[in-house]
């Protein structure tokens, strides 16, 4: 009973460590080094996947929540005045490739991980559209929480995802030794 306690503390000990490593890495490698040696690469992939974002956004505001809006250079504008700009920061690139990084790090069987880390990929990218739908309902009804909303609660939400997605990993689909 105690060794089971110690084994998942040992587990959530080394996803936070794991997980820190990859974000301040990714961090440092995108600041510092801007990307090198794939720069280019890595900045068309940003600006397509914030396209994505901000399309599959404006997509799920206006054919499922009904927000009347005007898109004006990968910005929202609402009827209230206040807009989101979506931006390559806004892309959940580096919270994907956490992601998938974590996954490949982690032991497991790897007939499992050839499905598992694509379907996660998919999760974190919707949640990031998730996130960005919040935000609007933010801005439209609420304006003045927008930065605390954005830089606190839905930044966060990847995380529990990201952290959800490995709990059913290390749950479900890792064979233990």
């Amino acid at each position: 009973m105690r060794e089971e306690r110690f084994r998942h503390l040992r587990g959530v000990i080394w996803f936070i460590v794991i997980t820190l490593a990859i974000h301040y890495s990714y961090r440092f490698w995108a600041i510092h080094l801007h990307y090198w040696p794939i720069q280019e690469w890595m900045n068309g992939l940003n600006q397509v996947m914030a396209s994505w974002v901000f399309n599959q956004s404006v997509w799920v505001n206006r054919h499922i929540l009904c927000i009347s809006m005007r898109i004006m250079e990968h910005t929202m504008w609402f009827d209230n005045g206040s807009g989101i700009m979506i931006n390559s920061s806004c892309s959940g690139d580096k919270q994907i490739l956490q992601f998938a990084l974590l996954m490949l790090l982690y032991p497991g069987p790897w007939k499992h991980k050839l499905w598992y880390i694509p379907m996660g990929m998919l999760i974190v990218h919707a949640t990031n559209i998730l996130r960005v739908v919040l935000l609007s309902v933010v801005t439209i009804i609420e304006p003045h929480y927008v930065k605390i909303a954005h830089d606190t609660a839905l930044r966060a939400m990847f995380y529990v995802v990201i952290f959800a997605l490995w709990v059913i990993w290390e749950e479900k689909l890792r064979i233990r030794n």
